[in-house]
């Protein structure tokens, strides 16, 4: 048998390296290419660029709406970290601004949600300067201008806008930077109104929002007794059956009575409204202390009732009864 040449012997040497090194580098590549497919999966799930657009596009609606508020270079720019930070500081849209009567407070102005607007001491008007930055931020978060509208009761010319140290744009009222307030959670809601003797409901033309004062005795309607009268406080006026007022006022409650049933302290005429003038008077009672009365009758409020409105001293013992605007007992059986 006959061996094969040296250069034959060399030949099918060289075949066997150049498919050893073909296979070898075929693997490679498909190797590459594995790793390359695997690693822009990962990116995908939340490596690089790609990654944070999915991120985004998951985002809750809340966070989408807050980034199309906030600072449009640092989500324009990709800027994930920052874009993070201006949507929680971006202010609030304010929509269709409007007035709001509060009892307590007087006429505030109200967002296009019912909620409450207001101002801090620290700010300046002139000028239209805001320090509420960080924490106090969350707790009071800036009202967005570019949106803002004049309803009802608002000044277009007086609604203004500052920029605030993170460059979004706030709105003024008056000049004054305009915030809502965390707590807050209702329309009409006014939890804020002196918070740290800084923050205050804001009035439709940029100042503190201020009730008028209540006249001494007035009347309100309620919804099961008809119009009654009330005290400076909105508190329910009585009078106690056992009472006399001819010829004169005489009070029958003495004693442990008074501590249910506080006297009316004297009125004004001119500072009632709805009342009947004829028999508005006070007297002096036994003890030295002023009373007043209508139409010569005594009147009380009750220590039952805890907040303005409440009627609970209602019928109580078939002897007290609320006081109509002329003096007459609401509900009281007639003699």
């Amino acid at each position: 048998m006959r061996r094969p040449s040296r250069a034959a012997q060399h030949l099918r040497d060289d075949r066997g390296l150049t498919m050893k090194t073909s296979w070898r580098s075929a693997s490679l590549v498909a190797g590459a290419a594995a790793l390359l497919a695997l690693t822009t999966a990962c990116g995908q799930d939340g490596g690089g660029p790609t990654g944070s657009q999915n991120v985004g596009a998951t985002a809750a609606p809340g966070d989408v709406g807050d980034l199309g508020t906030g600072a449009g270079d640092g989500v324009g720019t990709g800027a994930g970290a920052g874009a993070g930070q201006a949507s929680a500081s971006a202010p609030e849209p304010a929509g269709k601004l409007s007035v709001s009567a509060n009892a307590e407070i007087g006429d505030l102005v109200t967002d296009g949600a019912g909620r409450t607007l207001y101002r801090f001491d620290a700010d300046t008007a002139q000028p239209p300067k805001t320090t509420c930055e960080n924490d106090c931020a969350t707790k009071w978060p800036p009202v967005a201008a570019d949106d803002a509208l004049a309803g009802e009761g608002i000044d277009k010319e007086l609604l203004g806008e500052v920029t605030r140290p993170d460059g979004t744009k706030q709105l003024t009222i008056g000049g004054w930077p305009a915030y809502r307030y965390a707590k807050d959670t209702a329309a009409g809601d006014v939890k804020g109104q002196g918070v740290g003797k800084k923050w205050y409901a804001l009035a439709a033309d940029g100042k503190k929002a201020k009730a008028e004062p209540a006249a001494g005795l007035s009347t309100r309607e309620d919804p099961k007794l008809g119009e009654i009268v009330v005290d400076k406080n909105g508190m329910t006026v009585y009078r106690f059956m056992k009472d006399e007022a001819w010829p004169k006022p005489v009070s029958a409650c003495t004693g442990a009575c008074l501590a249910k049933w506080p006297v009316v302290a004297p009125v004004e005429a001119n500072d009632t409204e709805g009342v009947v003038k004829k028999g508005l008077m006070s007297f002096t009672r036994p003890d030295g202390a002023a009373q007043q009365t209508i139409d010569c009758w005594p009147i009380y409020t009750f220590a039952g009732d805890k907040k303005a409105g409440d009627t609970n001293g209602q019928g109580v013992g078939g002897t007290w009864y609320a006081v109509k605007p002329d003096g007459k007992p609401v509900g009281a059986p007639k003699k």
